[in-house]
């Protein structure tokens, strides 16, 4: 790792990286309690080595690692060992057709997100490469596929519920890739709304020219300014400094409305007078009808007290938050943050205008 220029993973680096992810993660990208515990169990279990994509070799094989599933569901159960399961299994079929897989990469940032991929690395002693498909996060499998098309035959498997019960599924998906999105979602909500994935093996070349190469260090900068502030006021200035951001808004969540439907978290949040609606993550903030961002654009909140990042899932009437943005420039983004056409599903499920603003000329 002395190209990332950390010695180690440690229990401080997965700390500063999950806080980050979570910010970073814009309301979504998993828990942040059990994205610490998950990125220090890597730890406790042995050595999970984070490379930069260039150390491999542009042929090499990567397989991408995520959650899939609505934040919020109450009938989850994805265990660690779940997560490597999926590795596993989607390593054992490339391997029916003499594929070999060179290294993983998280789908995207958030609590869990961001540290997603470290027990795995642990585990089976695949490597770890520094970038993401995303480095915010997203609603929809297709955006973060890497600019994948979406008629393009790839391979996804999903692992999730509880043992030995009707909720417990094992998928293992070949199909045109808004197919077998659509097959893991189902699967995630059938399981009881989530299923640890490992999904869309690509070259090492191609993630280095579509992925967002270089995340870890970001994703830490925005947790070492939480971690290191003396209240909520500090932390969200210091995001905001981080990411050439602003705080659009401190103060109490006067309404929120949630509704788990079709594997994700829907709905609208009200921080005093700022319109906010969500899709798992923060999808648009208004005030008095002007647009003040627009997904791809970083809204996050904080904890107007603690600054600790609070994703839409955690968020309840009468907190006292901390509305951040920061402009899409200054995030590494994926190459599904490029294409139109996935953010149509967006303005359909919160009722928002969203392409005219993520695509201005």
């Amino acid at each position: 790792m002395s190209n990332q220029g950390y010695d180690d993973v440690t229990d401080e680096w997965v700390k500063h990286v999950a806080v980050g992810g979570a910010v970073l993660g814009g309301g979504g990208g998993g828990s942040l309690d059990e994205g610490i515990d998950f990125g220090q169990l890597a730890v406790e279990y042995g050595s999970p080595d984070i490379v930069p994509v260039s150390a491999l070799d542009p042929s090499d094989v990567v397989l991408t690692v995520s959650g899939v599933g609505a934040p919020a569901a109450t009938e989850s159960h994805v265990d660690p060992a779940d997560y490597v399961r999926a590795v596993e299994l989607a390593v054992d079929r490339l391997a029916a057709d003499g594929t070999t897989v060179g290294a993983l990469m998280t789908n995207e940032m958030g609590g869990f997100a961001a540290v997603n991929g470290l027990l795995q690395s642990a585990v089976t002693g695949l490597p770890l490469v520094d970038a993401a498909c995303n480095g915010r996060a997203h609603p929809t499998g297709p955006m973060g596929s890497i600019g994948l098309a979406q008629d393009e035959t790839v391979l996804q498997v999903g692992v999730g519920g509880e043992p030995g019960t009707e909720r417990r599924h094992e998928l293992v998906v070949e199909a045109q890739l808004g197919s077998a999105a659509s097959t893991l979602r189902s699967g995630a909500e059938a399981a009881g709304g989530l299923v640890a994935v490992a999904r869309n093996p690509v070259s090492a070349e191609y993630a280095a020219d579509n992925a967002a190469v270089g995340i870890y260090e970001q994703a830490e900068a925005v947790g070492r300014a939480v971690r290191t502030a003396d209240d909520g006021a500090t932390a969200a200035a210091g995001v905001a400094d981080v990411l050439d951001g602003e705080v659009a808004v401190t103060g109490t969540v006067e309404s929120r409305a949630l509704e788990t439907t079709g594997g994700f978290d829907v709905g609208t949040v009200v921080v005093d007078g700022h319109d906010l609606t969500f899709w798992n993550e923060y999808m648009t903030l208004d005030r008095d009808g002007e647009r003040l961002a627009t997904f791809p654009d970083l809204i996050t909140t904080l904890d107007a007290d603690t600054g600790e990042p609070v994703s839409t899932a955690e968020l309840s009437e009468g907190q006292s938050v901390a509305v951040v943005v920061a402009p899409a420039s200054s995030l590494r983004l994926g190459a599904g943050m490029d294409r139109p056409e996935l953010f149509e599903p967006v303005e359909e499920a919160v009722g928002e205008p969203v392409v005219e603003f993520a695509f201005e000329e």
